[in-house]
């Protein structure tokens, strides 16, 4: 296989889920691996139990918002998870792709776990509120007026943090997922828009360069990046909250137990966002 440069990003290529005239059943069946590939690559577990699960309780309800969420696999592993845990959150996923919906509707019901068609943009303008907001594979579908949409999305939406994780691009990753891919999926369209993909994504330098200073870029392997934002903490305004503020957490969660999208306001790129 010819490696392709990768100096620069290949913003315009298409993946082929992307297109309305792609093949149904192959578009199911990458709905269906998006399972298999995310549980290796993606990391969301590791997340999952560093910056999710610590603010969780027994008692109290936490939110998360998951935008693109495509096929469902990553809001369905976090909603899982939760209940494993006996822990209690509710889990949005988004997606304006009536395709993704379909798939992710017609899947087993987890509580705590719903969906719907829509965009980050249409939850900001309702008004909607979520502790957590994350995205899997999403940012590499984005311009860069895109991106800077869909944080402005996650800062209104996300009363604690906002966690976006995708691709890295490089030589390693889109020599390795073509090694690691050319025995399987071949009746979907995993190894070809995961290619395409990685073309499409931001190296970890031209993510800094464009995000506002408040979010943080980190690497992670393989050739992962997670965008972070924190919300500020709110100011004490008595002795009473300041003593609740410094107090350690409760005793409430158990110990360490055993996993796509939605850019700005103007546009449709947070659909199939698994690749």
């Amino acid at each position: 296989m010819a490696l392709p440069s990768l100096r620069v990003r290949a913003h315009r290529a298409v993946e082929i889920m992307d297109s309305p005239l792609c093949d149904p059943a192959m578009l199911t069946r990458t709905y269906q691996d998006f399972r298999v590939v995310n549980a290796v690559v993606s990391g969301w577990w590791k997340i999952y139990r560093r910056s999710i699960r610590p603010a969780l309780s027994t008692t109290t309800e936490m939110t998360l918002l998951d935008v693109g969420s495509g096929g469902g696999d990553v809001s369905r592993a976090l909603a899982r998870w939760a209940v494993r845990d006996g822990l209690r959150l509710k889990v949005t996923g988004i997606d304006p792709d009536a395709r993704a919906h379909v798939f992710a509707t017609s899947q087993p019901k987890i509580v705590g776990l719903s969906f719907q068609r829509a965009l980050s943009s249409d939850l900001v303008a309702d008004g909607e509120r979520f502790d957590f907001v994350v995205s899997n594979h999403v940012l590499h579908h984005l311009s860069v007026d895109e991106l800077k949409g869909l944080l402005l999305d996650s800062e209104a939406l996300a009363r604690r943090r906002a966690l976006h994780a995708d691709l890295e691009r490089s030589n390693f990753a889109y020599l390795g997922f073509a090694a690691a891919t050319s025995p399987f999926f071949r009746h979907s369209y995993i190894r070809p828009d995961g290619l395409t993909s990685i073309q499409r994504s931001y190296t970890a330098e031209e993510l800094r360069a464009v995000v506002p200073a408040e979010w943080t870029v980190s690497r992670g392997l393989p050739s992962r990046l997670e965008l972070r934002w924190e919300a500020p903490r709110q100011p004490a305004t008595t002795a009473a909250e300041s003593a609740l503020q410094e107090a350690p957490p409760a005793p409430d969660a158990p110990g360490p137990a055993g996993k796509r999208s939605g850019p700005d306001s103007a546009s449709e790129a947070e659909s199939t966002s698994d690749a």
